[in-house]
């Protein structure tokens, strides 16, 4: 083997785990389960530390959940194909074939916890704040299964970590932008973990954290798209793509959110007793 050849990770993984019958679990599917499920615990364990009951933690699961759900398809049939959807309206509702998208996931969230704030009498940046670090744990499970089903990378790349994606007929490494993403999400996670249990940021300055989630999360989403191939074809001729321009809104909200939230003054807490 010739030492000074490239490196490069040939990707050909199957995106269904197993076959039972008629059913069939893809990776992705499994992702977004566990996105659900451990953000759920997340939250369930802020819900029981700040003194909440069950059932507060019920109603915005539900809440959370399906807004989210609802969102993200809804999402992807209006930002990228609405002559086809809105030509053919009963396809929405083929959610089993794919098609979801981030940003109407974050859309539909932030109608969702508005409308749980409004039911439960809650500040609305509560449920923000707080939300922001489950969903960072989600957003990386969910770019992971876009890894195992080999879709939504980057373009070509002569870096060694470079994926050769079989599955998605490519012959020559490309950026693994899933990864990327799944990364910064990560770090983000860390960061805001910090801020919450460290800082107590989210009972001293309300919406601080969610303004940094936002500038932070849909920033770098903004960057990493200037090396990922376009989802749609007419995003080709554009000079910034659908995912860019979709960004961009909740970028400037978060700078907004921090900005008002750091005029405030900030909320004294109680020394803890020695």
């Amino acid at each position: 083997m010739n030492p000074f050849l490239p490196l490069f990770v040939r990707w050909d993984v199957h995106p269904t785990l197993f076959t039972f019958g008629s059913i069939e679990i893809r990776y992705y599917g499994l992702m977004w389960a566990l996105a659900l499920g451990i953000s759920a615990y997340i939250f369930s364990h802020i819900i029981k530390r700040e003194g909440y009951s069950d059932k507060m933690f019920d109603s915005i699961f539900w809440y959370g959940v399906l807004s989210t759900i609802i969102g993200s398809r809804l999402g992807h049939c209006l930002f990228y194909d609405p002559v086809h959807y809105l030509s053919h309206p009963v396809e929405i509702l083929y959610i089993h074939q794919g098609g979801l998208a981030s940003h109407g996931a974050a859309v539909g969230l932030l109608v969702g916890l508005w409308l749980f704030s409004r039911k439960n009498k809650m500040p609305y940046i509560w449920s923000l704040d707080r939300i922001a670090i489950a969903v960072c744990i989600a957003g990386a499970l969910v770019r992971i299964g876009n890894l195992l089903n080999s879709e939504i990378y980057g373009t070509a790349t002569s870096l060694p970590w470079g994926f050769i994606f079989v599955r998605a007929g490519e012959t020559e490494p490309m950026h693994p932008t899933q990864l990327y993403e799944a990364l910064a999400y990560l770090i983000l996670f860390g960061v805001l973990c910090w801020m919450y249990y460290g800082r107590k940021l989210a009972l001293r300055r309300p919406g601080v954290m969610f303004g940094v989630f936002l500038i932070a999360l849909f920033g770098f989403r903004f960057l990493v798209e200037f090396i990922k191939n376009p989802q749609e074809e007419f995003e080709q001729s554009m000079m910034l793509d659908m995912g860019q321009w979709l960004s961009v809104p909740f970028v400037v909200l978060g700078i907004v959110v921090l900005y008002r939230a750091l005029k405030k003054t900030e909320v004294q807490l109680p020394k803890a007793k020695k």
